[in-house]
């Protein structure tokens, strides 16, 4: 996962999380929804983003075994 990636699927999460509790404070249930499926959407994009560097890291182990051989 690159840097920049990980520091947006950060903010998103932190961005929801904070329209989450602005709309349970203020009883917006809107906003408060809302919130919760911006933090969902950031989990997702990290959750893909550390499968891509599981297999590219997996690769990089089948490639280096294949090198030494």
């Amino acid at each position: 996962m690159s840097l920049s990636d990980k520091i947006g699927a950060k903010v998103e999460s932190l961005g929801g999380k904070a329209k989450e509790s602005t709309g349970a404070a203020t009883g917006n249930e809107r906003l408060r929804r809302e919130g919760q499926a911006d933090q969902a959407k950031a989990g997702v994009k990290e959750a893909v983003e550390n499968v891509k560097d599981a297999v590219g890291d997996a690769a990089g182990k089948v490639k280096n075994a294949f090198k030494k051989n």
